[in-house]
């Protein structure tokens, strides 16, 4: 006589169900720190409308226009509360409805002169920018929520 064995034991049940578990409690962390930082790329985003203003200023020269005063400042969106320019271009963003870890902190992105000098509206305009600096100084979100290109190296 054969007897044939039909579903599985409750043994192999809980193990499997441990198992998803374990997995379960790798993944979500990862993927919550992924969907924050999807969403700084957005805020990310919001400061490229500011970097060519105050690049193609820097390009052409004349008189500084001062803090606030880019044609770039103003922009709210979801993820974006605040948007400030200084004298010298730097770009600062206040984050919001994103994570408690990264609301009302600020994301900073500075114009650069070179490789290691940030551009200065009494010497450098009219000369260009060598590029930009984002997540440097100023910068009080944790680098961990911010997209590669943007951390500060």
């Amino acid at each position: 006589m054969c007897h044939i064995s039909r579903g599985f034991t409750l043994i192999e049940l809980m193990i499997t169900v441990a198992i998803i578990g374990i997995l379960a409690s790798v993944a979500l962390p990862a993927y919550q720190e992924y969907t924050v930082r999807a969403k700084m790329s957005e805020v990310i985003l919001a400061m490229a409308g500011c970097r060519s203003s105050i690049a193609e200023v820097y390009q052409t020269g004349g008189t500084p226009p001062g803090a606030g005063n880019w044609g770039c400042e103003g922009v709210i969106t979801k993820y974006v509360a605040s948007l400030a320019t200084d004298l010298n271009g730097k770009v600062s963003i206040t984050v919001q409805k994103i994570n408690s870890d990264v609301d009302a902190k600020v994301v900073t992105m500075i114009p650069m002169a070179s490789a290691t000098v940030f551009a200065d509206t009494v010497t450098d305009m009219g000369a260009g920018l060598w590029g930009w600096l984002c997540g440097g100084a100023g910068t009080t979100v944790d680098k961990k929520y911010l997209p590669s290109s943007c951390r500060g190296t």
